[in-house]
């Protein structure tokens, strides 16, 4: 597990307050076998479209709520709670499916399998977050797993790989953790870095 550090450097304060603050968001992971069966779909794209951004195949993941830029203190607290949830669920079984874009900029698989109780599971955390008291834009779930973004000057190439994956089916699996992830977006020019603050196995029924 990878810890949050408050501590920054820098005479203008600023590298500190970027230390200080966590982009935040919480989700599910596929596992590797699933990740590796869609990699291999992709291989021909990751070959035609070398300028896309990519996403890591590691930082594949399912957001549940995506909460923002938060201090770094305030993200502790949560492990309680989402642990205790966790430990009263029994994991959820999905399938990545099919591909589409958001606004020819960035590019997705889609979400099959148990939609009924990935819903569920959403409410549940939010419903953990806003108990807690963080704000946060508690958009309508949309079932995805981004996979890359296009360049400004060429949106083409999103929806050309979007129309590639759409006899795509993968294998179910189960969603066996629940990830509390920060991300490094937004803090310089290189690609989105995701690390797991701490991740709870689903123990329940």
């Amino acid at each position: 597990m990878t810890q949050v550090d408050g501590q920054g450097t820098g005479p203008d304060g600023g590298e500190r307050d970027r230390a200080a603050t966590v982009r935040v968001f919480i989700a599910l992971a596929p596992p590797d076998e699933a990740k590796d069966e869609l990699a291999a779909v992709l291989r021909p794209a990751y070959e035609t479209y070398p300028h896309m951004r990519w996403n890591r195949i590691e930082d594949w993941h399912i957001t549940l709520a995506f909460l923002g830029e938060l201090p770094v203190a305030t993200v502790p607290p949560l492990r309680r709670p989402l642990a205790e949830l966790a430990a009263s669920r029994g994991p959820v079984e999905l399938a990545l499916r099919g591909g589409g874009h958001f606004d020819e900029r960035v590019l997705w698989s889609g979400i099959d399998g148990d939609l009924d109780g990935l819903h569920r599971l959403a409410t549940d955390v939010r419903a953990v977050v806003k108990e807690y008291g963080i704000p946060f834009e508690d958009r309508p779930l949309r079932p995805h797993l981004t996979l890359a973004r296009a360049r400004r000057d060429d949106r083409s190439s999103v929806t050309d790989v979007a129309a590639s994956l759409a006899g795509f089916t993968g294998r179910a699996w189960r969603a066996a953790r629940l990830h509390l992830v920060g991300s490094d977006f937004g803090r310089g020019p290189g690609p989105i870095r995701y690390r797991d603050i701490e991740s709870w196995e689903f123990v329940g029924p």
